[in-house]
């Protein structure tokens, strides 16, 4: 009885000295999930506010900061005591992170030029072309390990005038990400969504080396905020 006394004591111990560090976040922006204001750089989005909702429920001090994907990606994979979000949560992740979520789902889509007279209906349609996607994104990376071909951006947002430009035939991206591009970009009637292809659940992926007490507390925590309506509160805002 001692000993399991004792080692409740320690595992405790444990989990307050991992929450009493400051955890970093690290996102990008990929509107309406996360959204980084051009001109303060606060963020912003579905998915932040949540992460928000989260770290102030467990107590936790943090810093949030916006990054070029690929690198918000890797910093979570080698730095201790970080997390990246929205991350896709795909079988060739599965074992880089430990999971909270999901956060959001992501619809995947496949976008085209208007006047374009090839009209792909499904993947296998897609076969002879090219996709423009972006460095470390996981639609360009479901793609290419199913043996489609496909340019890779270092932003998202770069893709809709290579399109446009002929760079590649179609462009893969997520559904309220594209649609939001294409708003800011005012080309919604040169570029058209054509057909959905997959959806994903999208996570707060932290460093494998977090203690799964915290990573169990945080799911518990983001449990208690669907049951209690906070989720759907913040998600009634961005519609």
């Amino acid at each position: 009885m001692r000993t399991g006394l004792i080692a409740l004591t320690l595992s405790c111990f444990v989990c307050l000295h991992a929450s009493s560090q400051t955890l970093t976040l690290v996102t990008e922006d990929y509107p309406p999930f996360n959204i980084v204001h051009p001109k303060t750089g606060a963020i912003t989005g579905i998915a932040t506010e949540k992460v928000r909702e989260l770290m102030r429920r467990s107590a936790q001090t943090y810093s949030l900061n916006a990054y070029p994907w690929a690198r918000a990606f890797q910093m979570a994979r080698i730095d201790a005591n970080t997390c990246v979000f929205s991350t896709a949560r795909t079988p060739e992740r599965e074992a880089m992170f430990k999971w909270i979520g999901p956060l959001v789902k992501n619809n995947w889509v496949i976008f085209g030029r208007a006047g374009d007279s090839r009209k792909p209906q499904s993947l296998e349609d897609l076969r002879p072309y090219v996709m423009g996607t972006y460095r470390n994104d996981a639609i360009g990376e479901f793609l290419t390990l199913k043996g489609f071909k496909t340019e890779l951006a270092n932003t998202d947002s770069d893709n809709p005038q290579k399109l446009l430009y002929g760079r590649f035939d179609f462009w893969a991206t997520g559904e309220l990400l594209g649609n939001t591009i294409l708003k800011n970009q005012n080309l919604g009637k040169k570029i058209v969504p054509l057909f959905q292809f997959h959806q994903s659940d999208m996570y707060l992926a932290c460093h494998p080396e977090m203690a799964q007490e915290r990573i169990e507390r945080y799911n518990q925590l983001l449990k208690q905020m669907e049951l209690d309506g906070s989720v759907a509160k913040i998600e009634k805002k961005y519609k």
